[in-house]
């Protein structure tokens, strides 16, 4: 496999070799993909747990009838504002 790199990312590797941390390139090019994974893989669960915490005060609140009448729509457009901003 072939891998093209910018001058500035091609530095970066250069320095990391060079500064004794990494044997040569590809070790360097490895251990980034590996932390690239588990970085994804933390957002995956940082996500998918606060997924699980809404979803669960939303079952206690339905147990004491705090519920509110509003349609999906209005919810998913709500939900959009406060992520992006207003609309």
């Amino acid at each position: 496999m072939h891998v093209s790199l910018t001058p500035t990312l091609e530095d970066v590797v250069k320095c990391k070799v060079a500064s004794g941390l990494y044997n040569n390139a590809s070790e360097v090019i490895r251990d980034a993909l590996r932390r690239m994974d588990q970085y994804d893989e933390f957002l995956y669960l940082t996500k998918l747990n606060h997924l699980r915490n809404a979803v669960e005060q939303g079952a206690i609140q339905a147990e004491n009838q705090e519920l509110i009448e509003q349609s999906m729509e209005s919810i998913i457009l709500e939900s959009k504002q406060k992520k992006y901003g207003k609309i």
